[in-house]
């Protein structure tokens, strides 16, 4: 009796190498956006969550609170600075440092809020990593 071999071939294992080495090369770059538009919006998250407590402190006529009065946790990825004027106009602005991804890396968020109590926001990121409600300069 004759013994069979059992195993891939040299070519069939180049071809799942070949294979492997494509998706990788899709994935990654799509992980790497992924990444950078989650933090983006992570921080876009952070600032909009304190605009209550800036809104209590302005209805009181604070215009110099702090961030920890307004109830803001200091973030790993970013870095914010609040400012506001006697008539309730200002701004948060936060910016990307620390630990974001480098494609966000520098990267400025900002809340701003006019006298009369409307917010916008802009970013100085690129427009695909924007989340809702945001929009480039």
């Amino acid at each position: 009796m004759q013994k069979s071999n059992a195993g891939f071939t040299l070519i069939e294992l180049m071809i799942v190498v070949a294979i492997i080495g494509i998706l990788a090369a899709i994935a990654i770059p799509q992980y790497q956006d992924y990444v950078a538009r989650t933090q983006i919006t992570r921080v876009f998250g952070e600032i909009s969550a304190i605009k209550s407590g800036v809104e209590t402190e302005l209805n009181n006529g604070n215009t110099g609170f702090t961030l920890a009065d307004v109830g803001y946790v200091d973030s790993n990825i970013s870095s914010v600075v609040a400012a506001f004027a006697a008539d309730g106009s200002g701004t948060l602005t936060a910016t990307l440092d620390g630990n974001a991804a480098t494609a966000v890396s520098g990267d400025v968020v900002t809340i701003t809020r006019d006298a009369g109590g409307t917010w916008t926001c802009t970013s100085t990121t690129e427009a695909k990593y924007l989340p809702a409600g945001c929009e480039a300069p």
